[in-house]
């Protein structure tokens, strides 16, 4: 299924459990937020407290000193574990983001081809959830990795 990029209503967000709402976005049946089209990733992959984005990095992520800006990688690893703990909610409870933290481990440029960030929850209670991530190469080499602490609270 082609994707598509906006929002999810308040209303039809209320209705689902994180889980079918992060499945909906790696399936297509919904929409992926805009920033995604900008910076050209893709959530591919979701289940219980796992969620993955990919992206092809390329000339159009470059920082000054030629290699892909950090705040891309920031933005990979934001997604994918604040995903992950999206999918552990259930229907009419969100997260936000409180507070991460990234260490960007080997340059990425366009020749490093296809990358993937990987999110997992570490825990999720009723108020907090904490995630990790990692970021890494298409031969597995580790180029990023993080946390998160996300808020968790009624729609």
């Amino acid at each position: 299924m082609a994707k598509s990029y906006g929002t999810v209503s308040a209303e039809q967000k209320l209705k689902m459990s994180g889980l079918a709402f992060v499945q909906g976005l790696a399936s297509g049946a919904l929409p992926l937020n805009t920033i995604a089209r900008t910076l050209g990733y893709d959530v591919t992959e979701a289940e219980h407290g796992r969620v993955v984005v990919t992206l092809v990095p390329t000339d159009a992520h470059l920082n000054p000193a030629g290699t892909v800006h950090g705040g891309l990688t920031a933005t990979l690893l934001d997604s994918c574990m604040g995903l992950a703990v999206q999918s552990t909610l259930d229907a009419g409870i969100s997260q936000t983001t409180l507070e991460f933290k990234i260490s960007l481990v080997r340059p990425i440029t366009p020749d490093t081809g296809p990358i993937r960030a990987e999110g997992h929850v570490l825990n999720c209670g009723r108020r907090v959830g904490t995630a990790e991530g990692r970021v890494t190469d298409a031969k597995g080499r580790l180029l990023a990795h993080g946390t998160t602490t996300c808020l968790i609270f009624p729609a």
